[in-house]
């Protein structure tokens, strides 16, 4: 539970993400592992977190680093045993921390038995296993379908004369969900893992399972300024299918039958129509982020108007927020730059807004030390899409540097002389070590937000109202019966004042003060405030 006594554990829970290859190495490989992670729980349980999630770590190629499975039943020799995950497993529960873990399903690697297969010609017991199609009359690709990472997404094979599906890397074919053989086996994997003891998934790209099964071409987006051939279109029918829910829908059933646990879908790029569909009821995902919070700053009145779209309803799902992940830049560089503020100086404010939010949150490694994007350069790049794209994009690098535990050469992250992604010596100065010693630091700071919500009701599980979305003013509240906690941030760069019209207790600021009955606060400042009497927004 939360501490608030209200719905599931999951509902209005703080999630730490732990990307395994830069989160702790314990081997001196440079490469991070499982006893990595289990050797560092103590550090994230000390953040009054809920739980974990754990990026991929199984069998794989890596070609897409870890989201490109081989075999969705057993660990990477990289990252340890199975029986080195049981022991992960068995250190979070021990100290009161849920775990889940990703699971990639809309695809597999080119590597994985299954396909290895179906490629081979079109009469075997898995030919229908993965989305294949015959070319055009003149040879072209079936439609016109744009891939994530560029260029189409079909790619030839001639054992069966015909084209596959991919829509990411083309060594990432695509599952077949028409294919009620294909579910069977998927539901299988779930169950597999749910037996072993996981408190659930997250459920990487879940929009993307089911496609058009006439496989028709994607209508033009109309981007004036596409950065790559993807957003020149609508991916209306490559996404997004009415079978996915139907899938969906076997899989909660499933988890139900597994105990008080939790499925979180990534929806990409996603909407609050798309998150509503996949979680509204009791019989769909239990909640779903898109992206609205993992690309550019949106501005506060934008910020507002996705946040107050969420209906309050029993049936109205649930969401999940995050600000960064292992694919986007940091938020600590990302939005900083857009309000003009250096990332020290807006850690805080984005944290605060963080957990304000209603619904579940996930809290990426390293965004409680209010980590920057790394520096890596281009012969030191990993990530095929940055590798393609350079220079206009860096990709997905910088975000996935080693996590930095103390201020030395290798960050405490490994032994080896060389990491798989080079250190940041920015990274180095916010290591834990430094800032666990600091009376002020972000770590504490995050540590005091989570605790703030957790200890509040309204804060972790209630009702959420906007007051102001104008300028650069954001002020909205939290509610739980007569508990009302307004929450106000300023993201420009003037000082700003927001007056009360009761009396105002403040429960938690950054450089914000509550003087004769209004908040006074300095530029890209944050406070949260608990009215004592009702008051009407």
């Amino acid at each position: 539970m939360t501490g608030t006594g209200v719905g599931s554990w999951w509902r209005g829970a703080v999630m730490y993400q732990i990307y395994p290859r830069s989160f702790m190495d314990s081997n001196g490989d440079g490469i991070g592992d499982l006893k990595g992670i289990a050797a560092k729980l103590d550090h994230v349980k000390s953040l009054g977190v809920d739980g974990v999630w754990l990026s991929p770590f199984f069998k794989s190629p890596m070609r897409d680093f870890g989201y490109d499975v081989a075999d969705y039943r057993d660990v990477d020799p990289m990252f340890g045993t199975l029986d080195d995950f049981r022991a992960v497993l068995k250190a979070a529960h021990d100290r009161n921390l849920k775990v889940i873990i990703d699971q990639v399903w809309s695809h597999t690697s080119s590597d994985h038995a299954w396909f290895q297969e179906s490629r081979q010609d079109r009469t075997n017991a898995k030919a229908d296993w993965y989305v294949w199609a015959d070319p055009k009359p003149d040879g072209a690709p079936p439609n016109n379908w744009q891939a994530w990472f560029g260029g189409p997404t079909w790619t030839w094979e001639p054992r069966r004369r015909q084209y596959y599906l991919h829509n990411f890397l083309s060594t990432q074919p695509q599952l077949n969900f028409r294919n009620d053989t294909v579910r069977a086996a998927i539901i299988d994997v779930a169950r597999f893992w749910l037996t072993l003891g996981v408190d659930g998934f997250r459920l990487d790209v879940a929009n993307y399972y089911v496609h058009d099964a006439e496989l028709r071409d994607n209508p033009p987006s109309g981007d004036p300024a596409p950065a790559l051939p993807r957003n020149m279109q609508l991916h209306t029918y490559n996404s997004n299918q009415p079978e996915t829910i139907e899938f969906v829908a076997k899989l909660r059933e499933l988890m139900n039958a597994h105990g008080d646990n939790m499925s979180v879908a990534e929806l990409a790029p996603g909407s609050y129509a798309l998150m509503h569909d996949y979680t509204r009821t009791q019989g769909r995902l239990h909640t779903a982020y898109a992206f609205d919070f993992l690309g550019a700053w949106p501005g506060v009145e934008k910020a507002a108007e996705i946040l107050r779209q969420w209906r309050e309803g029993p049936d109205d799902g649930w969401p999940s927020w995050a600000f960064s992940n292992h694919d986007v830049t940091r938020v600590a560089t990302r939005w900083a730059e857009a309000i003009g503020a250096t990332p020290p100086r807006a850690a805080p404010l984005f944290m605060a807004l963080l957990m304000c939010l209603r619904g579940t949150i996930f809290l990426y490694q390293g965004e409680e030390l209010g980590l920057p994007d790394g520096d890596v350069p281009f012969e030191k790049l990993q990530d095929p899409w940055g590798i393609a794209g350079w220079p206009a994009t860096k990709g997905r690098d910088g975000c996935r540097t080693p996590m930095p535990w103390k201020d030395e050469v290798m960050a405490g992250f490994t032994r080896a002389k060389e990491a798989w992604l080079p250190v940041d010596a920015r990274q180095r100065l916010l290591a834990v070590e430094k800032q666990e010693k600091l009376a002020e630091s972000m770590l504490h700071t995050t540590r005091k937000l989570i605790a703030l919500r957790k200890a509040n009701a309204a804060l972790a599980a209630g009702g959420f109202e906007v007051v102001e979305a104008q300028g650069d003013l954001l002020v909205f509240d939290r509610v739980m019966g007569e508990e009302r906690v307004r929450c106000v941030f300023n993201l420009g760069g003037a000082p700003a004042t927001h007056r009360f019209a009761a009396k105002p207790e403040l429960l938690w600021s950054a450089d914000a003060i509550v003087a004769s009955g209004q908040l006074v606060m300095e530029p890209r400042s944050a406070a949260i405030v608990r009215l004592v009497e009702p008051v009407r927004a």
